[in-house]
């Protein structure tokens, strides 16, 4: 078995049509899997993932595996509070269960040494997320939103049928 080394690089201008294509390809698995079929349009919708790409401070990240795109994320940094967020991570369909996604997660921890609080979010459904974020990265659940307690910060535009998920943090020490 060889040993994969995990590194990112920041996405390319003109790679943001695939990172976005495997993106979604790749969020669709579970929806498909809960659901049966994608609601109306890809997951997350492309204007969701631009805007999450347009915004202050963010950076979208591809995720390499021995030189070879893997994945991607995009991450918040706040370079005045150290208080970021990871707003989109994904690996492509077929390069989970290896390890890679928590060698990416390690990268993305190093890259950004000066952080105090990561945030994350993931739907209620994700079992394989909740299992990362907590079991294999550090993060804590520490709000459950859904139609009694909504997200305040959600704006996406092309929702799940429920809009239900955990949010998580992890304090870095």
């Amino acid at each position: 078995m060889t040993i994969q080394t995990v590194s990112l690089a920041v996405a390319d201008q003109d790679d943001l049509l695939d990172f976005k294509k495997e993106l979604q390809e790749a969020f669709s698995v579970a929806v498909i899997d809960e659901y049966g079929a994608l609601p109306d349009g890809p997951i997350p919708a492309d204007e969701d993932i631009d805007s999450s790409i347009a915004a202050p401070g963010a950076v979208a990240l591809r995720i390499l595996s021995d030189g070879e795109k893997i994945g991607g994320a995009v991450v918040t940094i706040d370079e005045n509070t150290h208080h970021n967020t990871l707003d989109l991570f994904f690996l492509k369909v077929g390069d989970h269960g290896q390890g890679l996604g928590h060698k990416a997660w390690l990268a993305i921890e190093a890259r950004y040494p000066k952080t105090i609080t990561w945030r994350t979010h993931t739907p209620y459904f994700e079992k394989r997320n909740i299992h990362f974020y907590v079991n294999k990265c550090g993060f804590k659940i520490i709000a459950f939103h859904h139609a009694k307690y909504p997200d305040p910060h959600h704006t996406a535009s092309n929702d799940l049928p429920d809009d239900e998920g955990f949010l998580f943090e992890k304090v870095i020490q």
